[in-house]
């Protein structure tokens, strides 16, 4: 089950449960919408993988004991932000390989 971290690791804004503008690689780690296009280029800076939205989990209880309230979202909080100029010679070299290559 996914942990569904409160923050983006680069820049630390906060991004909740429901937040749409979640982003995840295949280690989830999270990162905002801006950040994943504008910091670190649609390349994950820890693994070099590709990002997706990350699922909301339903907050009301549609199934028995399936939803948020019975399966809480992280509050441990990741905040490790990137060098701009590093990470964008990072993602230029593995954004050339595509996402299912890599």
């Amino acid at each position: 089950m996914l942990e569904l971290r409160p923050n983006c690791e680069h820049c630390n804004r906060d991004l909740p449960a429901n937040s749409r503008d979640a982003m995840i690689c295949s280690y989830e780690c999270t990162f905002c919408a801006d950040c994943v296009r504008h910091a670190l280029h649609g390349v994950c800076s820890n693994c070099g993988g590709n990002f997706v939205p990350r699922p909301i989990r339903p907050q009301k209880e549609w199934r028995p004991g399936v939803c948020l309230s019975h399966q809480q979202a992280s509050p441990n909080r990741v905040h490790r932000p990137k060098d701009i100029q590093e990470q964008q010679a990072f993602a230029e070299r593995v954004a050339k390989v595509p996402p299912e290559a890599r």
